[in-house]
């Protein structure tokens, strides 16, 4: 009896220190955020319950949507162009009889070795005035006027072509393996039964792929929506007009330099439900898809 319940209990016994370190580092903080979402707070020092007042007055606050609209439009961007391109070039870099697949892999995966702060800082520099990269060359080029500023007035297509440079090639390579995984069998039985290439693109090759791109096409919503280093260091802050302001950059400024710790949890959990309920959606379509 004694020996029966000490296996029975050992697997609880080896997940104690998960347990322990999950409790602490996300339970607690997570319970800790609601409580602060609903106190006005200024600092560590003063604090006052004031119940849903903050997620009120976010509703109402010009900047938060200003934010929502940025992010959101940076989250399109990924998932409409950046994906479509990653799914691109994996399915030209897929092909048997291409030479050198190897190296142009490691040349398409490299840009997302260097990080967000690099990147930042060197799209900072190709869209500069006057001395910028983009602007010098297009001057020699065909006389373009040197002094235009890119990043005032295309923010958010300076940032999305950014985040393509930087990511493309990561997406890639989750696309890669999963056509790597598309039965041969399917493929030849489709060109038998005279199917061209989009229709065993189409056919064939999607839903062969359809769990892979589901997770990426959720990463890289996760991503998106967390985004605040890029513009922040493109820009060196939200740019001009607050073209740049990202959900995560607004609630870093009012946690941070604010100091309304209260208002910025409440952001914090508008964005976890945010990522909560897109995590679901995305769980009832790979539902429905498998049945």
């Amino acid at each position: 009896m004694i020996t029966r319940l000490r296996a029975s209990a050992f697997p609880y016994v080896m997940l104690t220190p998960f347990i322990g370190v999950f409790a602490v580092f996300l339970v607690y903080p997570l319970l800790q955020a609601l409580v602060l979402a609903s106190h006005q707070t200024f600092g560590p020092e003063y604090s006052r319950f004031i119940g849903l007042d903050n997620f009120r007055f976010l509703f109402t606050d010009p900047l938060f949507y200003t934010a929502m609209r940025n992010t959101f439009l940076f989250a399109a961007g990924s998932l409409f162009i950046q994906l479509p391109v990653s799914l691109a070039l994996a399915l030209a870099l897929n092909r048997p009889r291409l030479k050198g697949r190897a190296l142009y892999r490691l040349i398409y995966f490299s840009p997302s070795l260097v990080g967000l702060v690099f990147a930042g800082a060197m799209f900072a520099l190709i869209f500069q005035k006057q001395t910028g990269l983009l602007n010098s060359g297009l001057h020699r080029l065909i006389g373009f006027d040197p002094d235009f500023a890119w990043l005032d007035h295309y923010v958010m297509s300076a940032l999305i072509l950014a985040a393509l440079w930087l990511y493309a090639g990561f997406n890639m390579i989750y696309f890669l393996a999963a056509l790597q995984n598309v039965p041969r069998d399917l493929v030849e039985a489709a060109t038998v039964d005279g199917a061209n290439a989009w229709h065993r693109f189409r056919h064939v090759t999607v839903p062969a792929i359809a769990p892979v791109a589901g997770f990426v096409v959720l990463m890289s919503f996760i991503g998106s929506m967390q985004l605040f280093e890029l513009p922040w260091v493109m820009l060196d802050g939200p740019g001009p007009e607050n073209r740049g302001l990202t959900i995560v950059m607004y609630l870093y400024m009012t946690g941070f330099e604010t100091g309304d710790l209260g208002c910025a949890s409440a952001i914090g959990w508008i964005l976890a439900i945010i990522l909560l309920a897109a995590g679901a959606a995305q769980r009832a379509l790979a539902r429905g898809e498998r049945d």
